[in-house]
């Protein structure tokens, strides 16, 4: 039996297998392969087998990615897909994120059938999310909001908005387009009123860091202006040690000139306080960005807002 040419890991969501299709499709282009010839092989997460506690509650983020990277470490497969914005601020040793796919518009969008924008919602409203990050940037343009844990994949979370369980959600205007749902946005939000996680939009490639013939495989279609936006946002992240309980945002954008800018933000669970910052320079120096502008931020926010999250 002919071994496959890549074995891709991946979660089982209708977004997680898009995302495995589309990294696939690439490599079989790029290297004249046929798609048959790429493995698809779908791995249940601990992040998807429960849904009724928040992340941070949990372990943080890692939880949708821990197995597909085991499976990884255990040459099960050879590379594995992630959504960027789930990929935990330090890897496993031994792995790296050797690529990404171009990445997808970056904005949140509200979902409020009845309501249609955030300005209409009535006082009180309740919306569902399981970001800290929307939790805080939502209760700090409407104070008067009720945010609740609402878990599970784009469709559940639809589906129990549509149903009138909540009044309004948010979600990433990148997973609904690719899912050919993104009629069911009702306002998208720019980046100045929503700064996004960081990583969101971009799917990114990971590999055994000593794996030379995946590394090599994978860079044939790495699309370089994502990945260095990445590596500052990621930077920044390092610095501030993020994860899901704290409320960080950035956004790094590769400019046609080879600049770089990048926008982050930390601020309080209760949006009552935001920490803003500007950085910018050499794409080549994406990562020396970050940091910059992550030891910046680590300068100026009450230590206890990166400490405690949530409360």
């Amino acid at each position: 039996m002919t071994s496959p040419f890549l074995r891709i890991g991946t979660r089982g969501s209708p977004l997680a297998l898009w995302q495995a299709r589309a990294v696939r499709a690439a490599l079989a282009s790029a290297h004249e392969v046929d798609e048959g010839a790429i493995e698809i092989v779908t791995i249940k997460t601990s992040g998807d087998q429960v849904k009724d506690r928040p992340l941070a509650d949990l372990g943080g983020k890692g939880l949708f990615t821990k197995e597909i990277e085991e499976a990884l470490q255990g040459n099960r497969v050879d590379i594995a897909v992630h959504s960027a914005k789930d990929v935990p601020t330090f890897l496993p040793d031994g792995l790296m994120l050797a690529g990404c796919l171009p990445r997808a518009d970056v904005r949140d969008v509200l979902i409020a059938p009845e309501y249609r924008t955030l300005a209409a919602l009535p006082e009180g409203a309740v919306i569902g999310t399981a970001s800290v990050r929307r939790s805080a940037l939502l209760k700090h343009l409407r104070p008067d909001l009720k945010t609740v844990l609402l878990r599970g994949n784009v469709e559940t979370r639809l589906r129990k908005v549509e149903s009138g369980e909540f009044q309004a959600t948010l979600l990433a205007l990148a997973g609904l387009t690719r899912l050919g749902l993104a009629s069911h946005a009702t306002e998208i939000f720019e980046t100045e009123t929503m700064l996004p996680a960081c990583g969101q939009g971009a799917v990114a490639i990971e590999i055994r860091a000593d794996d030379e013939t995946a590394r090599g495989r994978v860079e044939a279609i790495d699309h370089r202006e994502t990945s260095l936006a990445l590596v500052a946002e990621r930077a920044m992240l390092a610095v501030l040690d993020g994860s899901c309980k704290t409320p960080i945002a950035g956004h790094a954008v590769h400019y046609t000139s080879g600049s770089l800018h990048l926008r982050g933000l930390v601020i309080a669970p209760d949006g009552s306080e935001v920490w803003n910052i500007k950085a910018e320079g050499a794409a080549s120096d994406a990562e020396k960005i970050g940091r910059a502008a992550g030891e910046d931020l680590l300068g100026r926010v009450p230590s206890g807002i990166l400490t405690e999250g949530p409360r």
